[in-house]
C-alpha cells in the first residue's frame, strides 16, 4: 500500500554530480522494488554544479546497477530541502558536519552512508528489523535506533566512513568509489527488504 508520505531520504556530497547521484538514484531504484512509493530519495551538494548532469562516469556505475541516470540536475543543499528530509546520508564525514552546521536538528538522522550500513547490520544482527505497521513509520523511527548503536559500528579507521570524491580524476578513482558506495547501498537495501511486510 503505498504511504501518503514517503519516507525522505538525501543524499549529500559536493558537486552534487558524482557521489550523492549515484546513491540517490540507486537507493530509489532499490528501495522501489521493495515497496513502491513508499520512499523518495533525493541528492544535494554542499557547493553543488547547479544544473550539471551526473558525470558521464558516474551515469555509467547507475546503468550498470540498473539504475536511471537520466533527467537528473545537480542542486545545492539548502536548509528548506533538510526541513523536508526525513534521513541525510552524506558521503563523508565532513559533509555530515556540514549539514549540521545548516540544521543542528538533525544530529539524530544524519550519518555517512557507509556508517549508516554498519549501524543497520548491527540493528539486524539483533533482530531489530520487524516493523509493526506502515514501513514508512518503522524508518521514521530508524534513524534514532541507528544512532542508538553507533558506538557498536565504528570503523577501525575513520576514513572507512567516508565515499572518495572522483570529480576530475581517474577512471580508477571511480571504480574506488563505487567500491565504497556499493557495498553500503545494498546493506541498507538488504535490510529494507527485511523490513518489508510480507
Amino acid at each position: 500500500m503505498e504511504s501518503p508520505h514517503p519516507f525522505r531520504i538525501l543524499t549529500v556530497c559536493t558537486g552534487n554530480i558524482c557521489r550523492s547521484p549515484v546513491a540517490e538514484r540507486l537507493l530509489q531504484t532499490g528501495l522501489n522494488q521493495v515497496s513502491p512509493g513508499s520512499f523518495e530519495v533525493r541528492s544535494a551538494g554542499t557547493r553543488a554544479m547547479v544544473g550539471e548532469p551526473i558525470q558521464p562516469l558516474s551515469a555509467r556505475i547507475i546503468s550498470t546497477f540498473r539504475g536511471n541516470p537520466d533527467g537528473f540536475a545537480a542542486r545545492q543543499l539548502t536548509p528548506k530541502i533538510l526541513k523536508e528530509t526525513d534521513l541525510v546520508l552524506a558521503m563523508t564525514s565532513k559533509h555530515r558536519g556540514e549539514v549540521l552546521q545548516l540544521d543542528a536538528s538533525l544530529l539524530k538522522r544524519t550519518f555517512t552512508v557507509r556508517e549508516f550500513a554498519r549501524m543497520l547490520s548491527v540493528l539486524e544482527n539483533r533482530g531489530d528489523t520487524a516493523p509493526a505497521g506502515d514501513i514508512t513509520e518503522f524508518w521514521r523511527a530508524l534513524p534514532t535506533r541507528a544512532a542508538s548503536v553507533r558506538h557498536l559500528a565504528l570503523p577501525s579507521d575513520p576514513a572507512d566512513n567516508d565515499v572518495v570524491d572522483p570529480y576530475r580524476r581517474a577512471e580508477e578513482v571511480y571504480h574506488q568509489m563505487e567500491d565504497e558506495l556499493a557495498p553500503a547501498i545494498l546493506g541498507i537495501l538488504r535490510f529494507a527488504r527485511l523490513t518489508a511486510p510480507a
